[in-house]
C-alpha cells in the first residue's frame, strides 16, 4: 500500500514540473532553446566557416551545409558528432533520423540542415578531410 501511495504522489505531482510552454521539465526542443548557427560553405578553396562555434550544452542547434558543386567535397568529424545527439538531417525536403553520424559528402551542388542538441563539453572539430589548413576546418567548443 505505501508503494502504491508513492506512486500516486509521485505521479500527481509531475505537471508542477512542466514548464509553461509544455514541453517538460528539460524543454529541450522547445523553441525558446533553439539557436541557428551560420552556415557551412563547401567550395574548392574557400574557407567553410568566418568563425569558431561556441555552443552550450543542452541547448537545439540548426545549421546548414551548402555545397557549390565545384569539386566533390566532404566534411568530417566524428567526435563532434559523437559530442551531440542529432535530432534530424534534412536533405531536399526529405527528413532523416541517424543513430550516429561520421562524416557527410556532396558529389553535386545540394544543401542539407541539421538540427542536433549539444551534449558533452569540449573541443571539436569538422574539416575536410586531407587538409591541413585551417580555413579548411572549423573548431567547435561545447561548453
Amino acid at each position: 500500500m505505501k508503494l502504491l501511495t508513492t506512486f500516486v504522489t509521485i505521479a500527481f505531482a509531475l505537471p508542477a514540473f512542466a514548464d509553461d510552454d509544455g514541453f517538460g521539465a528539460a524543454g529541450l526542443l522547445s523553441g525558446s532553446n533553439k539557436e541557428d548557427l551560420p552556415p557551412i560553405i563547401l567550395s574548392a578553396g574557400e574557407p567553410l566557416s568566418a568563425e569558431p562555434w561556441v555552443l552550450k550544452s543542452g541547448t537545439y542547434y540548426e545549421f546548414e551545409i551548402q555545397g557549390d558543386g565545384s569539386q566533390e567535397l566532404a566534411l568530417v568529424g566524428p567526435e563532434f558528432f559523437r559530442a551531440i545527439w542529432i535530432d534530424e538531417i534534412v536533405v531536399e525536403g526529405l527528413e532523416i533520423r541517424p543513430l550516429g553520424l561520421d562524416s557527410v559528402e556532396f558529389d553535386e551542388a545540394g544543401e542539407m540542415e541539421i538540427g542536433f542538441i549539444a551534449i558533452k563539453p569540449g573541443s571539436y572539430y569538422m574539416k575536410i578531410p586531407g587538409t591541413t589548413g585551417e580555413t579548411q576546418r572549423i573548431e567547435i567548443t561545447i561548453q
